[in-house]
């Protein structure tokens, strides 16, 4: 059975390299990330109220970053001193945003949307948390914001860009029904007109309207950038998520570009192309820019280090030429706001916007993941309960692999049955593994027993496994998602802990040891499970039967409750499917005289036999 041996090792130390992975690297990064959340709902406690009135420092000059015409250099960069918030929003006039799911503020200084919160999410579960902050003006230490403006010459004057004062023409609050207009006239007489639009969800339009009255045709283009200063001290770095620059510009296929390589390579110009999208993304937020789809444009994504540390993502677009006495138009898109599903394929469809739906990470396994979703979603309108449509995914996915179990379940049956002969074999042939090996081979042949078939059921469920670990992880539909009971947030691990008996002790357990009800619940189906088998003769394997439910308890503990709560459903189908097969092969289950056995007092072993005389 060596080679059975080395199978179940290779399986075993394969889940136990992953989830260890998840446990002592993901584990601790998602503890940090709660306690930035609960700093940072401390911090923003305050500003909501004053979120929608006030402005950025207004004295930011015209700068200019190595790509040609696209402001990176700013005031603050170059040293001044960050400001609170609260000082930051009330510096110049701005205009108000409100909206069924967003609300802030526009500076009228550049016309850059720096202000932003979500209504619809919270930093914690607690209803009463302080607001999503997305967006924040650029003289505040963790500024971030869009700005679109344009990138002329001599010939035309004076452009729009970070330092320009917009007028604001008639309605100064931005709401679904109502855009704001605001107006801007260079030296040489070239007007500009800008109408900001916004929709009832998160995708801001932004047209632009040159006029030329002079007697010259002039040229200009339009620039686009994500700016953020500062990298977020929560960022993921690891492969489950990509969170920093991203796009897809023309057919260059989606960039995934981490804080860490933009660090390193400062400037990262791609090829000019036609069609695309590209900003700054989160986990479960972003910004980002969205250029006319049918004209070409050059983006580049960029890190600046002089004054304060900040991260760019920007375009430049084709010059547009307006003849004496015309006027030409441009129209671009700001997206801003939750990577809710639904949305942003919305979006896609809708604005023609290329490969919009990258924007969500489904990772390489995307073709596993995004059916994994949209069948947990389409069940979840139905049951109300995102815990209870995990449920009945597993149901459904049993009743699928259904023919497989069945079959393994069998095989697994008549390999019990076969226990007498097995044994029969190996005490025949103890001294001989070759020749042991070689009968084992041949009753497995006789008997049409597979004696690997009860791993197919355990390799299939590890691909979901982990498809369920990616909805979980990236979807934000999951987030603060409730199931029953303590189960506040199917994305989050179980809050209980058996070491402070599942809060009745004021004792604040270390992450390592919040091993809560879930994690314990799902050992116990795992040990069930394995104990519906007979205890493998061989003492490796044995060992690894024995101790890997305790293993998996400790290691899941760590996991979204959301994928435990699988598991543990997944186990107890497995254990009812498994009884009624044996039961129906005639095999006998061995899960009751285990248990008795696992409690019964062993017999002392026999003293060994020798042939050496007793000493006298």
């Amino acid at each position: 059975m060596e080679k059975n041996r080395n199978f179940f090792l290779t399986i075993g130390l394969s889940i136990l390299i992953l989830t260890l992975w998840q446990v002592f690297y993901l584990g601790p990064k998602t503890e940090a990330q709660r306690e930035q959340a609960r700093i940072e709902a401390q911090n923003t406690q305050n500003a909501q109220a004053t979120s929608a009135n006030g402005a950025t420092s207004a004295n930011i000059p015209q700068g200019n970053a190595p790509q040609a015409g696209i402001p990176g250099q700013t005031a603050e960069a170059q040293g001044a001193k960050p400001v609170t918030r609260e000082a930051a929003l009330t510096q110049s006039k701005r205009i108000s945003i409100d909206t069924p799911r967003v609300s802030g503020s526009i500076n009228t200084v550049g016309a850059r949307l720096d202000d932003l919160f979500l209504k619809d999410y919270r930093e914690t579960v607690d209803p009463k948390s302080p607001e999503i902050e997305l967006l924040a003006p650029s003289g505040v230490k963790k500024g971030y914001f869009a700005e679109l403006g344009f990138s002329g010459n001599d010939a035309i004057g004076t452009v729009p860009g970070p330092a320009t004062e917009w007028n604001i023409e008639g309605n100064d609050k931005l709401t679904p029904s109502t855009p704001v207009t605001l107006t801007y006239a260079n030296e040489k007489g070239i007007q500009f007109k800008r109408v900001i639009s916004v929709d009832e969800n998160y995708m801001f339009a932004v047209e632009d309207t040159i006029t030329n009255p002079t007697d010259a045709a002039v040229s200009l283009s339009s620039y686009g950038r994500v700016t953020r200063f500062e990298k977020p001290e929560h960022a993921s770095g690891t492969y489950v998520l990509h969170e920093g620059l991203i796009g897809v510009v023309g057919d260059q296929g989606l960039q995934e570009i981490s804080y860490s390589k933009i660090e390193d390579n400062k400037n990262m110009p791609l090829a000019k192309a036609t069609g695309g999208w590209l900003g700054i993304t989160d986990k479960y937020w972003a910004a980002t820019l969205i250029p006319p789809q049918n004209e070409s444009f050059e983006a580049r994504f960029s890190y600046f280090t002089d004054g304060t540390p900040r991260y760019q993502a920007d375009f430049l677009s084709s010059p547009v030429t307006i003849a004496a006495g015309q006027n030409a138009v441009i129209k671009n898109h700001v997206f801003a706001g939750a990577k809710e599903v639904a949305k942003i394929k919305e979006y896609e469809e809708k604005l023609g916007i290329k490969q919009f739906e990258l924007l969500i990470d489904w990772g390489w396994f995307y073709f596993i993941t995004k059916p994994m979703f949209y069948l947990i979603d389409w069940i979840y309108k139905f049951s109300g309960n995102f815990g209870v449509a995990i449920l009945v995914v597993t149901v459904l996915l049993k009743a699928l692999f259904f023919p497989l179990a069945n079959k393994s379940y069998k095989s697994m049956a008549r390999m019990k049955m076969m226990q007498p002969a097995m044994l029969e074999i190996r005490e025949k042939y103890a001294d001989d593994k070759v020749k042991q090996q070689q009968e084992m081979m041949q009753l497995y042949k006789r008997e049409k027993i597979n004696p690997l078939a009860g791993c197919w059921p355990v390799l299939v469920q590890i691909p979901v496994f982990f498809a369920l670990y990616k909805v979980l992880y990236v979807t934000i539909e999951m987030r603060h998602a409730p199931f029953f009971g303590w189960i506040h947030d199917l994305a989050a691990p179980d809050p209980t802990s058996l070491f402070n008996l599942f809060g009745l002790l004021p004792w604040d357990v270390p992450a390592f040891l919040m091993i809560g009800v879930w994690p314990l619940i799902m050992g116990v189906t795992m040990f069930l499970q394995m104990r519906m088998n007979p205890t493998p003769p061989d003492p490796t394997q044995a060992a690894i039967f024995t101790w890997m439910p305790i293993i998996f308890t400790f290691m899941l503990a760590a996991f979204p409750a959301g994928l435990v709560i699988y598991w543990a459903w997944n186990n107890t189908l497995s254990i009812l499917q498994q009884g009624m097969i044996m039961k129906r092969q005639g095999a006998k289950i061995e899960l009751f005289d285990n248990l008795k056995g696992m409690f019964k007092k062993k017999e002392p072993a026999a003293p060994a036999k020798t042939d050496k005389p007793a000493k006298k």
